[in-house]
């Protein structure tokens, strides 16, 4: 007895309705009723924003359970602690000074949480799909080789940059509703444009940096830890090269490192350590003149840019060479 009724006899064959097929030898053929896809097929670009998508909203840990939200929610609310300070002071004082700059924030603080955002959700981009080894999944479908750490790099420099810009988005509202007149209102816009513009530098390269260096190992733990390893030893060591040097030349401990107009040449080349450092230094060699860690580097600033480029490029071009060896194995 079929499933719908009819009867196949042992070496016969036998009538079926119903998209049932008989066979000789007892066996029968089931018509499932399976269809062709005739809708609309993306491609390649439709598998890019896909991954791009699902990547910046694991980024924050959307779609992940409560435990994943716990790092990109404390260090959102931490970034924009800053702005909100800055507008409750400027709001009961009308006129005063804003107390948070621009294109530097508050430089520790936002070094020391982009650090933490870093270590704990760059792995969470790549190390997950190395050990879990389903990149041969991926690269069955018309995706290239570098499709995939595009997408990536394209997510998580996106997901720095939210991280990063939108509390000078805060800080700007909050002084633009304290601002008396136009002019008060244009000088602060013309302010924010250089903030965000440092802000995406930050982004580009420290996206790329903890990218390449999660993408090294599939454990989750040993990925954070070689991140945080990395960032924060060389924002120590050119902090203490910074000082060691400012000292040096008998320039004191007044204001911060920035502040020194005389520092020597050891002192404005010492930032080069570290990513931090070099992202202040080419602050300051593009026209930067808020007072940062780094002190100005005045003729030495394009040793700062060539670093960034160095950095950026090494970053991207071993991220590029570790999926083309995974695609191939």
């Amino acid at each position: 007895m079929t499933t719908d009724g009819s009867v196949a006899s042992a070496g016969g064959v036998a009538s079926a309705g119903n998209g049932v097929a008989a066979a000789g030898g007892g066996g029968v053929i089931h018509d499932l009723g399976y269809r062709r896809y005739e809708g609309q097929r993306l491609g390649r670009p439709g598998i890019i924003r896909a991954l791009y998508w699902h990547s910046l909203r694991s980024a924050f840990g959307i779609g992940r359970g409560a435990r994943a939200k716990i790092v990109p929610i404390l260090a959102f609310i931490l970034m924009c602690l800053p702005a909100i300070v800055n507008a409750v002071s400027v709001a009961q004082h009308p006129g005063s000074a804003p107390i948070v700059d621009y294109d530097t924030y508050t430089y520790r603080l936002r070094s020391l949480i982009v650090l933490i955002f870093i270590a704990a959700q760059a792995p969470e981009m790549v190390s997950r799909d190395l050990r879990s080894h389903v990149l041969p999944l991926y690269y069955s479908r018309p995706l290239r080789r570098l499709d995939y750490p595009l997408a990536k790099y394209a997510a998580f420099t996106a997901a720095c940059l939210l991280l990063i810009e939108i509390p000078l988005i805060i800080l700007y509202l909050g002084n633009v509703l304290s601002a008396g007149g136009g002019s008060a209102v244009w000088h602060q816009t013309k302010a924010l444009i250089p903030g965000l513009g440092v802000g995406l530098l930050w982004a580009v390269l420290l996206a790329a940096i903890g990218l390449v260096l999660a993408s090294f190992t599939g454990r989750r733990a040993y990925a954070t830890g070689l991140i945080a390893i990395y960032f924060f030893l060389t924002w120590i060591l050119a902090t203490i090269m910074i000082n060691i040097a400012s000292h040096g030349a008998g320039l004191g401990p007044p204001g911060p490192p920035g502040s020194q107009l005389n520092a020597s040449l050891g002192a404005r080349l010492s930032g080069l350590i570290s990513p931090f450092t070099v992202l202040d230094g080419v602050r300051r060699w593009l026209g930067g003149t808020n007072p940062g860690p780094v002190p100005d580097p005045r003729s030495a600033g394009w040793a700062y840019g060539l670093m960034f480029l160095i950095l950026l490029g090494a970053s991207l071009g071993g991220l590029a060479a570790r999926y083309r060896k995974v695609g191939a194995s």
